[in-house]
């Protein structure tokens, strides 16, 4: 059975990560969700702190998730979300959409407003993006790391070195992943 996990807004919001993720989705790694809440979230986020985006870029985006995830956009949790108790209840969504797909992850940079000790009643663990994706090179290493090639490979406007990609996805927060990829450069 493959992991399932939901992507927060936070994590989608960076578009290398999101890029990064998506990449492990393809290679079949794990299985992401989302809903048109949550993308609304990051693309408004993004287009509030980036005056230099504008929203056609970002529905082109959009359009693209849809196209290669089509299974991923999750509809029909809207009920649940007012019977959660979350610290922030503008969070109450996104768990919402775990419970309705089934999710095993919520990941998200914002641990505190998932505490694991609300979310166990669910079966749903909340993890960062670096704890995550270290949980992934665990279950499948060789094809996290053909994920991972793939996706510096597909990078070229600018194309990226190996260190630069690492350095790259570093900034994003992924140093654990990134101490496991330094020993595999050879093959990324």
């Amino acid at each position: 059975m493959m992991i399932s996990a939901v992507l927060d807004a936070c994590v989608l919001y960076l578009a290398t990560l999101r890029d990064f993720l998506l990449r492990l989705a393809e290679g079949k790694v794990f299985r992401p969700f989302w809903s048109e809440e949550i993308r609304n979230e990051w693309i408004d986020n993004l287009l509030y702190k980036r005056s230099d985006l504008r929203r056609k870029q970002l529905e082109r985006t959009r359009r693209e998730m849809n196209f290669h995830f089509p299974d991923s956009l999750v509809h029909g949790y809207e009920s649940i979300i007012l019977t959660l108790h979350l610290p922030d209840p503008k969070d109450r969504h996104v768990l919402a959409v775990a419970i309705h797909a089934k999710a095993e992850y919520i990941i998200t940079f914002n641990l505190i407003d998932f505490p694991n000790k609300i979310l166990q009643f669910y079966n749903i663990e909340s993890l960062s993006p670096d704890e995550f994706a270290v949980r992934l090179v665990r279950t499948a290493p060789n094809v996290v790391l053909e994920s991972v090639r793939n996706h510096r490979l597909s990078l070229i406007c600018p194309p990226k070195t190996v260190d630069e990609y690492l350095a790259t996805l570093e900034k994003q927060g992924l140093t654990k992943t990134v101490a496991f990829l330094r020993k595999h450069e050879a093959e990324i």
